[in-house]
């Protein structure tokens, strides 16, 4: 999983943990639901009647005359839009190399790949190697920086060991040389193939 995926997952559960909880506490209180199940609500727990309200005037005016008050509300009104600026900004941040350039002498200056390119090489690449049955790759990163993403499916009697090693002394270490890198991140998903399993005699 990607760090801005996960992160983002993380921020919708948490969001959704959230909201979920005000609206059940909010619904229970508006239905008089601990009335009518007979509950009894922990002391000082909020909206536990239809009648209750979440602040009263008194909590909603007690700090208002106080200086500090309007600048510390306008301060962390600010800070929640910026976060959410923020947040928006990262999801249109492009993670896809896009044309990465050709690293090397002066006279591939300016000489660009495509992603799609390197990838489907890199794919057709892996997926002829011994052990392997198909072969799927993706580029990840910047255009300075691309990293490799291969998912691979292994024959049932292949050795992932050996599938590995043939693989990072094979097709990546072609897609580094093609790129003229010294350095080409990988991350590699193995799954084998579904087969039938074999009786013993």
């Amino acid at each position: 999983m990607k760090r801005k995926s996960a992160a983002n997952r993380i921020l919708l559960a948490l969001t959704g943990v959230v909201l979920l909880g005000t609206g059940l506490l909010i619904l229970a209180g508006g239905l008089d639901l601990y009335r009518h199940w007979r509950l009894t609500p922990p002391q000082g727990w909020p909206l536990t009647t239809p009648r209750d309200v979440l602040l009263d005037d008194a909590d909603r005016t007690r700090w208002t005359s106080e200086g500090w008050w309007w600048p510390a509300v306008i301060a962390a009104l600010a800070i929640v839009v910026l976060l959410a600026l923020w947040w928006l900004l990262a999801q249109l941040r492009r993670t896809h190399p896009g044309r990465i350039p050709i690293e090397g002498p002066p006279d591939v200056k300016g000489v660009q790949l495509r992603e799609g390119a390197l990838s489907d090489a890199l794919a057709a690449d892996a997926g002829h190697q011994p052990g392997v049955q198909r072969g799927r790759a993706r580029m990840d990163g910047t255009s300075r920086h691309p990293e490799a993403h291969l998912h691979l499916t292994l024959d049932p009697d292949s050795d992932p060991g050996s599938v590995l090693r043939r693989l990072c002394d094979g097709p990546v270490q072609r897609a580094r040389q093609s790129t003229g890198r010294t350095r080409l991140p990988a991350n590699v998903r193995l799954r084998v193939a579904p087969h039938k399993s074999r009786r013993a005699e």
